[in-house]
């Protein structure tokens, strides 16, 4: 239980964090709008920083991170019997955070009127910058198998000052790769939101875009279990 009480209340503060800036920087109206993508990368940055934290303060391993609970169940980091506990929580956890994120903006939500007004799915979940489903996987498995291969190296990080760390890591993925895909980099992340923009009464909404939702699921999945097979592989 503690495991999907952590992996919930920890995925719920990154998902409201990252899609609240992308909230801020679209919907019109808002002090924020229009800042750049190091203002998109810092601010997803520090949403998993302050999500691991928490995360690991109510009793999970801070993955918050459906690719991170695979990829390490899969490699024999992790114990089959806490994956359903944890993927639930950080589906349900994004969910909620993005609802949340809908009444923290619905005025602007009202006011911005279309997607050329700012008011679309990507303030929830990812697309890519140019559509090419291949190359968008691709994007999506490195920029996840960079990412978590260099967090199993922390070990335990939600102690101390590693969840910054993780969220600095983050940081320098959308920097660096994250101009192509938006960086899911974390299905919960992308598909929590997307579903509730797909169902909730967002003001104004257009599509949800599914068709594309497989990148940002299927690329980070397949990162993940390539970067924890490989961290095994080297510390045999």
């Amino acid at each position: 239980m503690h495991g999907f009480i952590g992996e919930f209340f920890g995925t719920m503060i990154l998902t409201a964090i990252g899609c609240g800036d992308g909230a801020g920087i679209n919907l019109k109206g808002t002090f924020s709008r229009d800042q750049n993508w190091l203002f998109v990368s810092l601010g997803w940055g520090l949403g998993i920083t302050f999500g691991v934290y928490v995360a690991g303060t109510l009793g999970s391993k801070g993955f918050i991170n459906p690719a991170i609970t695979l990829g390490t169940a899969i490699c024999g980091l992790f114990p089959w019997s806490q994956v359903l506990p944890y993927l639930s929580g950080e589906f349900l956890g994004a969910f909620v955070g993005a609802a949340l994120v809908l009444i923290q903006y619905y005025p602007h939500f009202k006011a911005s009127k279309d997607e050329a007004d700012g008011n679309s799915v990507g303030i929830f979940a990812t697309a890519p910058a140019i559509e090419s489903p291949v190359f968008n996987f691709f994007s999506e498995l490195i920029a996840s198998f960079i990412f978590i291969f260099t967090l199993l190296d922390l070990g335990n990080f939600t102690q101390g000052l590693k969840p910054l760390i993780v969220g600095l890591i983050i940081t320098a993925i959308g920097m660096a790769l994250g101009g192509t895909t938006g960086f899911a980099v974390n299905p919960a992340r992308d598909w929590g939101p997307r579903l509730a923009y797909t169902v909730l009464p967002v003001p104004n909404k257009g599509t949800a875009n599914w068709k594309y939702a497989w990148v940002p699921m299927v690329g980070p999945i397949v990162g993940g279990i390539l970067a924890a097979g490989l961290h095994v592989a080297l510390m045999k």
